[in-house]
Formats: C-alpha cells, structure tokens, sequence
C-alpha cells in the first residue's frame, strides 16, 4: 500500500506536469490555483490510500505534497491544496480527523517557513533538493506529534524512520519533477515569445507541407487572428495557384535534396496593389538519428532594404554618369592616404603614372611613380624618398596648386579634405589658360619694356631714368656707396641733321645709343636717351674717377664709329660727356645730381668737346 500511495502521488503529479501545458495562457493567480488544486487532489488520493499503522492510525503523503504547493506554487497553492486536503479528511472522518486537521496546519505553516527560507520558490535548483527533501522527512516526523500519546511512541518507533523515508522520496521526486518542468517551461516560453514575437514570418512545416507552428505575424499576414488557424493549411489554401505551386515547389527540392534554401527573393504584388519584397530560407529539419521530420522557414520582408538599394544603385549611376562625362579628374582618398574612386580621367590627365592610379593604391606610391617617370617638368626623377614621402604627406590639407608635366601642359590640382579626414582632388587640364597666361604676361613685358624705352635708340626713355635715378640715389644714401652718373651729347647735332638730314640724324643717334648700351654692362647701371640729342648712364656703386674712365671710354667708342660729320672740327661725330657723383658732389636729389652733370657737361664742351669733364676734376680725352 505504500509503494501504491507512492505511485498514484507520482502518476498525479506527472500528469498535472503534461496537461499544464494547455494552461500557458492562463493568468499567473489562475496558474497557481491548478497547481494547488492538482496536489490538493494527489493529497486526497494519498489519503484515500492511507496505510493503517495502529487503531485510529493513519499514514499518507499529503505533507509533502502542501511542502511542494508551498515551495513552488506560494502561499495560493498552499491555500487551495491544504483546503481540499482537509475538506477531504473531513469527508473520510475518523478517530484520527482531528490530529489530521491538525498535522495539515503544521505542514501548512511549516511550508510558508521553508518557502521563505529557500528563497520563495524563484531560484530553487538542484542544490536545494536535498535540504528540502531533509526539511520535508523530519516535518513528518513533527506531524506525528499531534497523536495521542499513546499512539505517538509506539508509531514513532516502529514506522518513524520508512515515515521519514517516504516522504523524503516523495518531496524529493516532486522537487525535481517541478525544476526540471520549469526549465523546460522556461524554455518553451521562451522560444513561445520569440517565435511569436519575431518581426519575421517563421513557421515548421511537416513533411506533407502543412502548417504545424506560425509566428503570429505570418498568421495576420492572412488574415488570422490565431496562430492555431494556421495548424494543418498548406500554401494551397493561402496563396494564389501560380505562387502556391511555385512555394510548394521549392519546398520540394529542399525535401528531396536535403539542401537547405538560402535567401531567395521574390516581388509579390499584395491585394491592395503595393508590391513587396521578400527573402525566403527553407531548411530541413532532422530527428536525432538524421532522419528527415520536417521543414522549417522563414521570410523576411526586404522591401525598405530593396528600395534603398535601387535608389543607392539610382544615385550611383548618377554619379558615374556626371564623373564620365565630366572633363575634370576627379579621386577620392581616405584618411590614411589610399585612394577610394577615381573616373577615367583622372588617369587620363597623367599618362605616365595612369598604372599606379587605381583604387587601394596609397598616395606614396603614386607620387613614387610621378617622380621616377618625370612625369613632372619642375620635379627630378632622382629625388630622395624622404622628399617623395614629405610631399604625399601633404595630401590632408586645403590648397590649390599649378604643375607642369613633361609633355608642355599644365594641371591644377585643387584638394579639400572633408569633416572625416577624407581628401577630394580635382584635376583640370588649364594649358591653355596658361599658356594665355604667359602670352599675356609677354605681352604685358614687352609692352612694359615699349614704356620703358626709348624707340629710336633702344635705350631706356627718360621716364625710366627718372625713376631709376631716383631709386639709386636712395639706396646709395641708405648704404653711403657713391653713385655716378654720366650726361653725353652728341657734338654740333644740329648741323649734322641740316647737313645729312633727319634720317641720318636717326641713324647717328641709334649708333650712339649702341655705344651708351656696351658702357652700361651690369645689370644696375642703365643707359637712357635724355633728350634730343642727350644720353645718360646711370652708374650705382661707381665711384668718380671709375665713372670719368667710363666716360672717357664712351667718347673714344663714338669717335671710333667715324659718322662723317663735315660742319664739325673733328670731321667725325664726337660726344662730350658730364660726369657727377652723389658723394663727390654732395648732391642728395635727383635734380641736383643732374645739374652737376649738366655743369660738367657744359664744362666739356666749352673746353673744346669730344671729352669728358668731372664736376671737380680736370677734363679727360
């Protein structure tokens, strides 16, 4: 009878284990009331199976059975399982119903003592068993304290200990029969909520292709309220024909090959006319020993994900489009220096190095592949790497630059760095703004010179030698070295012109300014037509007596050109020439310099002409 009383507590137990799985929708109160009322009803068939161990002697395992209400279901389950067992007592009555009613009370009150004390029933694991088990055999025990006396000691000492044995077992069995069934209700609720909750349509299907389990999601995908709507359909009964045979299909092949199907997608037009986007998996699922059960899917609707990709794809070609039928290079490097994009002209614009221009390369090396080609006309194939690595550093920064290449055309490389450390260049082809350039800057030159110069004689014109005159005195009276200047004329010009003619007199005038030129040699002095027949070389940095040698050699260089000069004494054309220094003649304005000049000039020629006269030193021929 023990061993039956045994078996029909654990019979009850496991039973109320596999139908609770119906109750998963109950409220966490209404859960805890079947438990109650299932171990409430085990308690009662426990007692109708009491074994007799004396007159008025009873004994069964409803204590631990109100141990195990109270330590896994809580204080309701305690209430309802104690409640049937005494009402059950009652209805079997007895000589022993008081100390009956009496040990429910104490195993009651005792259970809410040990719920407290194992942690309220929230995390008892295995470790806990066996200290329950324990509690539980000597609560036995306690319970048979409330029989008479005369009953207690013969019972306690002749059935104490297969007692305390029997219920040991008992709480023991139904401790872990109720850890392991809230491990897997854990599990099972868990996989409940992910399956149900997932944003995705997921469902298993047998091998005849019918529905076993639906998320939710794909039950009001059509039109189901619960997802047990969905138990035993096929696509057949949900989709149109074509589609239907086109899903039952591929399921098929997955059945037939055991290969899985990986993200397959398909445009499916929903009945309010939006097309959608989906990426279907099917897998097949296996028991332990590799045999085929069934077939799990899931889809996923792509539709966001495909419209961005068409507007990147959109965008894309945009881009590609306006970098092809651009003319200027454009390329993209990142932070660190390697090119991300470049279109094809890019390439184009530097042919030499076009091979090392190609996305992944670093800047490093395609400024190694412009320098050791010459592809550059101002940059030498030879030059060390460290200066080839100190200009690629200068990728990551703001700036505008002008290169000239080998082949005579002109690039200008603009770079701007972006907020993430990216470099954008953009390469332009401006030869022939360049070369606009330069001709202007030649023409702006020669016009210059044209302003500058004289245009009978070559010779700088007398606006020139004021300014100059002016700007050497300055710096000759900043540094206190001496500046000379020479004042020439040209000896009875105007009875060489009525004699030859104005023609003549031109040409005269030209060979004399030749003269002047070879006498101004280095790159300060300057030779310009004063007026008239008049000349003047400016000589910086030219003391007195160097400037009269100057001077001298100047008349002796006219007189050798032997111009017939008929009217004058000498036969020839001839020049007397004026000479003044800053520092000799203590002259600090332009116009005083050159009054000495003209004095020493006047000087000259009232001392016969072709020589040249210092302002205070003797004349020379």
């Amino acid at each position: 009878m023990l061993v039956g009383n045994f078996a029909c507590v654990a019979l009850i137990v496991s039973a109320w284990m596999h139908a609770s799985y119906r109750w998963c929708r109950l409220t966490p109160r209404q859960q805890q009331a079947c438990f109650g009322a299932v171990l409430g009803a085990a308690a009662a068939t426990s007692m109708s199976l009491a074994v007799e161990l004396g007159p008025g002697v009873h004994f069964d395992l409803r204590v631990a059975l109100i141990e195990v209400a109270a330590l896994f279901g809580g204080p309701l389950s305690l209430l309802v399982t104690a409640g049937l067992a005494a009402a059950f007592g009652v209805v079997l009555g007895g000589a022993d119903l008081l100390s009956g009613l009496a040990g429910i009370l104490v195993a009651a009150a005792a259970g809410l003592a040990v719920r407290g004390w194992l942690g309220r029933g929230r995390t008892i694991g295995l470790a806990a068993v066996p200290v329950f088990a324990a509690l539980v055999g000597a609560l036995s025990l306690v319970v048979l304290a409330t029989l008479p006396p005369e009953a207690f000691r013969p019972v306690l000492a002749g059935f104490g200990l297969p007692i305390a044995l029997l219920n040991v077992a008992a709480a023991a069995l139904a401790a872990l029969v109720m850890i392991y069934f809230r491990r897997f209700t854990l599990e099972r609720d868990v996989l409940r909520a992910a399956l149900a909750q997932a944003p995705d349509f997921h469902y298993v299907k047998t091998l005849d292709q019918r529905f076993v389990v639906t998320n939710q999601n794909l039950a009001r995908r059509y039109g189901r309220g619960r997802v047990s709507d969905m138990t035993g359909l096929s696509e057949r009964d949900l989709e149109p024909g074509e589609r239907a045979e086109a899903a039952l299909a591929a399921e098929r092949r997955v059945i037939e090959t055991g290969e899985p199907l990986i993200r397959q997608e398909e445009r499916i037009r929903g009945e309010d006319g939006e097309a959608r986007w989906y990426s279907t998996s099917k897998f097949p699922l296996r028991d332990p020993h590799g045999a085929l059960i069934g077939i799990a899917g899931v889809s996923v609707d792509i539709t966001e994900r495909k419209r961005l990709e068409q507007e990147l794809k959109t965008s894309r070609d945009v881009v590609a489009q306006a970098m092809a039928e651009m003319t200027d290079g454009l390329a993209l490097f990142d932070r660190e220096g390697y090119l991300l994009f470049c279109n094809q002209q890019y390439r184009d614009l530097f042919p030499l190095s076009a091979y090392a221009r190609v996305e992944g390369a670093h800047i490093v090396d395609i400024v190694r592949a412009v320098t050791r080609n010459g592809e550059r006309k101002d940059v030498p194939p030879d030059v060390p790497e460290e200066r080839i690595r100190a200009a690629a550093g200068t990728l990551h920064r703001n700036k505008d630059e002008t290169i000239p290449l080998f082949d005579g055309r002109w690039l200008n490389l603009r770079t701007r760095v972006g907020d993430g450390g990216s470099a954008l260049v953009v390469v332009t082809d401006i030869t022939a703004a360049k070369e606009s350039e330069l001709g202007l800057r030649r023409l702006a030159e020669k016009m210059k010179g044209l302003a500058e110069t004289d245009a009978l004689t070559g010779v700088a014109n007398r606006r020139s030698f004021d300014e100059r005159l002016a700007a050497e005195l300055g710096r000759s009276a900043a540094s206190g070295r001496p500046l000379s200047l020479l004042l020439m004329d040209v000896d009875c010009f105007k009875a060489f012109n009525d004699t030859y003619g104005h023609l003549a007199g031109d040409e005269c005038l030209r060979r004399v300014g030749a003269c002047l030129k070879e006498a101004a040699r280095r790159p300060r002095d300057l030779a310009a037509r004063y007026g008239g027949e008049e000349f003047a070389v400016i000589l910086p940095e030219t003391d007195a007596e160097t400037a009269l040698a100057i001077a001298g050699r100047l008349c002796r260089a006219v007189r050798s050109l032997a111009i017939p000069h008929a009217p004058s004494e000498f036969g020839t054309v001839t020049t007397s020439v004026g000479v003044a220094t800053a520092t000799e003649a203590g002259a600090t304005t332009p116009a005083a310099l050159v009054l000495e000049a003209d004095r020493a000039l006047y000087r000259a020629k009232a001392g016969g002409r072709d020589r040249a006269v210092l302002s205070s030193l003797p004349a020379v021929a």
